[in-house]
């Protein structure tokens, strides 16, 4: 399985032409009826080999922190961390596997982040932030020596754990504004997010693989504390709070449209499904709420993927010509 970015650095060591390149995209593009730059492609799997090297290296690590806990418990962390280091100069630099590339950071994440709770587990907050903080600088270190794409993102959700933790650690009274800190960060991620976007617009090159990950990691970050305060999970559901939450989502639908990323809409579904089945089994449609909200709301996303490129164009003519600039393009 090859990439854009692959082909971009074809192109680089001029094995093929520029020229080439862009119309074997075209070429794609016209036999998919569809557009790259709409895809939200990025690379998970190249082959079955990378699901076995996964298993394998699972297996290996387990043992790995198993025999070290049975040491000194923050030696299991640390076998795990070491370990995953390790397999990653191999499966990550030499072999540029993606699933494991994956799976490898956040194995070795994982081990970090078990290392402060191991070592002082009966001084849990302190702990926790401990281990947000080590653990971001392990993502760091990570970044700099293997480029995976969801690093940083992983990244930030650990430096946000940490600090989050540290401020309610130091001002318990914090703990119940916890949800504006959630949101307030999730939001910082999703102009870094927005950030990596705009060195990518065409979403050829590893930036894009980038946003990605920091959208998936920013959307539930935002979506749950506005929600959250409406009462939706509380049982909240009159029909008042079931408007509000259809036009967030709605607004939230169109945020998703202009910047051509589905995350913040896949973040907000299940919110939207809860709210109007709990809304149908108060007008006594209890049997069959979940399968005609179900049935709406798929039609509904199903319809506006065969239909994302007009959208796209029309949202667009909302946004600033400026900021239009910092976006994928709309196709026609």
């Amino acid at each position: 399985m090859y990439t854009d970015e692959d082909l971009t650095l074809a192109v680089k060591q001029n094995i093929f032409s520029q020229t080439d390149v862009t119309q074997f995209r075209q070429f794609i593009n016209s036999t998919r009826n569809s557009h790259a730059v709409d895809e939200e492609n990025f690379r998970l799997i190249n082959g079955f080999n990378d699901i076995f090297v996964v298993i394998a290296s699972a297996l290996l690590l387990a043992s790995l922190a198993w025999l070290g806990f049975a040491v000194t418990p923050p030696l299991g962390g640390i076998a795990l961390a070491v370990g995953s280091w390790i397999l990653a100069e191999y499966f990550v630099n030499k072999r540029r596997m993606a699933l494991p590339a994956i799976a490898l950071l956040l194995s070795f994440l994982l081990g970090l982040f078990a290392i402060p709770i191991l070592f002082r587990p009966e001084v849990k907050e302190i702990a926790f932030i401990g281990s947000g903080l080590l653990t971001t600088f392990g993502a760091i270190a990570h970044w700099m020596r293997f480029r995976v794409p969801i690093t940083v993102a992983a990244g930030a959700a650990t430096l946000t754990a940490g600090i989050v933790a540290t401020v309610v650690y130091m001002f318990p009274a914090t703990l119940l504004y916890i949800n504006h800190f959630i949101l307030a960060f999730g939001l910082v991620i999703f102009g870094l997010a927005m950030y990596w976007d705009s060195k990518d617009t065409a979403r050829q090159t590893r930036a894009s693989d980038v946003a990605f990950w920091l959208h998936l990691i920013s959307a539930p970050m935002i979506v749950h504390p506005i929600f959250q305060s409406l009462g939706v999970l509380e049982g909240s559901g009159d029909l008042f709070i079931s408007l509000i939450v259809l036009a967030l989502y709605v607004l939230l639908a169109i945020i998703s449209i202009a910047v051509d990323r589905r995350a913040i809409m896949v973040s907000a579904l299940t919110y939207v499904v809860y709210t109007f089945s709990a809304l149908m089994e108060d007008f006594g449609m209890v049997s069959s709420s979940f399968a005609i909200t179900g049935l709406c709301i798929g039609t509904s996303l199903l319809l506006l993927s065969a239909y994302w490129h007009s959208c796209r164009r029309w949202v667009l003519k909302l946004v600033p010509q400026q900021m239009q600039l910092r976006l994928p393009e709309a196709k026609v």
